[in-house]
């Protein structure tokens, strides 16, 4: 889980949802997060809250949110495969 001061690594925000992705770095190559958040305005002091919980009506962009996020996930993976010079050491092919 994230530490209070990192910072996501990508957001993915429709309207009020927002998809936050962490990059974890493994002793087995990169790995990514995402956590789900909703944004209001508190009605007693004005300020802006997040909570972690969705009604029917946020349901179906969450849904959209969390696509998107797997999209950009997906893409780094395919980038890195793309870029040698950032592919796990264990998975390059050598000529014999």
């Amino acid at each position: 889980m994230p530490k209070p001061n990192d910072k996501p690594i990508h957001e993915v925000r429709f309207g009020a949802i927002k998809a936050a992705i962490w990059r974890n770095d493994t002793v087995i190559g990169v790995r990514y997060n995402a956590t789900f958040s909703r944004l209001y305005k508190d009605r007693e002091n004005g300020q802006w809250k997040s909570s972690d919980s969705f009604g029917r009506d946020d349901l179906l962009v969450l849904a959209k949110v969390a696509d998107s996020a797997h999209t950009w996930i997906c893409e780094q993976a395919q980038e890195k495969e793309s870029n040698p010079q950032e592919s796990d050491p264990r998975k390059t092919v050598t000529n014999r």
